[in-house]
């Protein structure tokens, strides 16, 4: 077995990884052993299988080749894919590297069991100093080589930190009106004077931080004029505010959507009429709000609010619906 230790070795740490991502995804040695899968095992088992004798090809030039090849297999790997109807994802990503360094890693074992004098990695400074012809270099050899070295080495540690500290994603927030069926249809567009209708309110916070979100809903008799571009608000009706307090939720591309925070929010509207019903939210905090005049906001600053979300300045959803009499 000891002829083989390196290949057996990266089968096995293929599958122990396969195992972390199921279970212990978050773990820092899946993230650790994640880079050298993607980045260094296939091509290291796709040379040795290529050149399984010992005079083929010096250490460095097999490390070399190990790193450039696992950057041109994987990529060739995740085009085949984005051809397959599991398309380039975790888990067909995942299958099909740990087959190819399985499958590709047997052949090397075998192609190293014929060969007459194989090719069997060990560390060993004596062996590594001769292969750099170090005794016989010039102190400029040995700095350029000392250099590369680190370079190399600081490379890798770089993309090893980047890789394992990504970047937060865009950084949002979901807000949506769904019919009393959990569908985006059959809204309540068509009441009568008290008639009460339904709707199911959600928020899901993919801010990165826990977010206080503020809810205002309004009741609104507006037109807008097209020849002159300006809205004008003739009624405006608090008509419910809330807030409510939400984590941070990450997002699952791989499973099916799946909601963070909904309510069935009932309202009735005591004026026939054409009317659109606003739903504003606030992260954090909400601006102040000031006295109705008859419990109508329509003649004070308060009409900013839609204006600035009608403008898109506020996160807002509406609805219109007609009121009949009785």
């Amino acid at each position: 077995m000891k002829k083989y230790w390196d290949l057996i070795t990266i089968i096995a740490l293929s599958l122990l990884l396969d195992f972390l991502i199921f279970y212990y995804p978050e773990s820092l040695a899946r993230k650790a052993l994640g880079l050298a899968f993607v980045l260094f095992f296939p091509g290291y088992v796709f040379i040795t299988a290529l050149f399984p004798k010992k005079k083929e090809l010096d250490n460095l030039e097999r490390l070399a080749l190990s790193f450039g090849l696992s950057i041109a297999i994987v990529p060739l790997i995740g085009l085949g894919l984005n051809y397959t109807p599991w398309g380039i994802r975790l888990i067909p990503i995942l299958v099909s590297l740990t087959v190819f360094n399985a499958i590709v890693g047997i052949i090397a074992i075998y192609r190293r069991a014929k060969a007459r004098e194989p090719w069997i990695p060990w560390i060993d400074i004596e062996k590594l100093k001769e292969e750099l012809e170090w005794d016989k270099a010039s102190k400029l050899d040995k700095a350029l080589t000392v250099i590369l070295i680190i370079a190399i080495f600081s490379s890798i540690a770089t993309l090893a930190y980047v890789i394992t500290h990504p970047k937060p994603g865009e950084k949002f927030t979901e807000f949506y009106i769904l019919g009393p069926n959990g569908k985006a249809a059959d809204y309540p567009t068509e009441l009568k004077v008290g008639e009460e209708g339904r709707v199911i309110l959600g928020i899901a916070n993919h801010e990165y931080r826990n977010v206080t979100y503020y809810v205002e809903v309004w009741l609104v008799n507006l037109t807008y004029d097209f020849e002159t571009n300006t809205t004008h608000i003739y009624n405006m009706y608090l008509m419910d505010r809330f807030n409510v307090t939400l984590p941070h939720k990450p997002i699952d591309i791989e499973g099916n959507w799946t909601p963070q925070w909904e309510t069935n929010y009932t309202f009735s509207i005591d004026k026939p009429g054409k009317w659109q019903l606003w739903f504003l939210l606030f992260k954090d905090g909400e601006p102040p709000l000031p006295e109705p005049i008859n419990g109508d906001y329509a003649q004070t600053n308060a009409t900013q609010r839609i204006l600035d979300a009608i403008d898109g300045k506020i996160l807002s959803l509406k609805l219109n619906i007609e009121v009949r009499k009785i």
